[in-house]
């Protein structure tokens, strides 16, 4: 792999500690609710793109799913594999980057969750490339008209946020909707400083980069963690949920 960039820094040192994020504590419903959308047939081979510790991962093997999981950051895929381990399930855990990976078998699903690859940029990337190399990689992973379920960052509420003297100041173009800004983390561990370099997409934008890497979308539901259903995507809260199948 290359040297490590900013995120998979940044995931490293929070890994022993993700979990005590409160949005990480709905595992078990946000997985209930994923098994209604499409029919998903047990021992199905599902890919977790952007896995994290695992906690989807887990859920679906202890329901016999194959499923693998793949992540940056070795250190949220230590946890991962300790985690599975105490619970009894095997899972295969990869390190690599969404943006450049591929697999020969087919998988029967696939799902990328809580902004877990995409919108993490390195300043300097190009962020609609970004995203839409991984579409394109967990496009080439599935098999034929086999269902994707992505949650990301919602850019409206982004939008809502902004002041006319952010521009100015450089914080956001709204000409490129481009954020560029320090912003404290409240983590587990103590507030952490990080420099935020991003370009959240409205779920148009966000429609248009999917279909164009091979997916049908089939619904844009709100997807903010904790609070997963069938219902409409609120301004204001923090993630899209997009209902995806690739195409034949």
């Amino acid at each position: 792999m290359n040297k490590p960039r900013e995120w998979q820094r940044f995931f490293d040192a929070h890994a022993a500690n993700y979990e005590q994020n409160p949005f990480t504590h709905h595992t078990e419903a946000e997985v209930d609710f994923l098994l209604t959308l499409y029919p998903i047939l047990p021992g199905s081979r599902i890919l977790d793109v952007g896995c994290g510790t695992g906690r989807h991962s887990i859920a679906l093997a202890k329901r016999g799913h194959r499923v693998t999981g793949l992540d940056l950051s070795s250190e949220m895929l230590a946890v991962a594999r300790r985690k599975a381990q105490e619970a009894g399930v095997e899972v295969e855990w990869i390190q690599a980057d969404a943006t450049d990976f591929r697999f020969d078998e087919p998988f029967d699903a696939a799902i990328c969750l809580c902004e877990g690859a995409v919108g993490l940029i390195e300043r300097g990337e190009n962020a609609e490339a970004h995203d839409m190399a991984i579409f394109r990689n967990i496009a080439a992973s599935l098999g034929p008209n086999k269902p994707f379920l992505l949650t990301a960052l919602n850019g409206y509420s982004v939008i809502r946020q902004m002041k006319d003297e952010f521009v100015p100041e450089g914080r956001f173009d709204p000409a490129t909707m481009v954020s560029n800004y320090e912003d404290q983390f409240d983590l587990p561990e103590g507030p952490t400083l990080m420099q935020i370099h991003e370009r959240l997409f409205i779920a148009p934008e966000m429609v248009r980069m999917l279909t164009a890497s091979g997916f049908t979308v089939d619904n844009v539901y709100g997807g903010t963690a904790g609070h997963w259903a069938r219902r409409y995507l609120s301004l204001d809260e923090v993630e899209a949920m997009y209902v995806c199948r690739k195409r034949p």
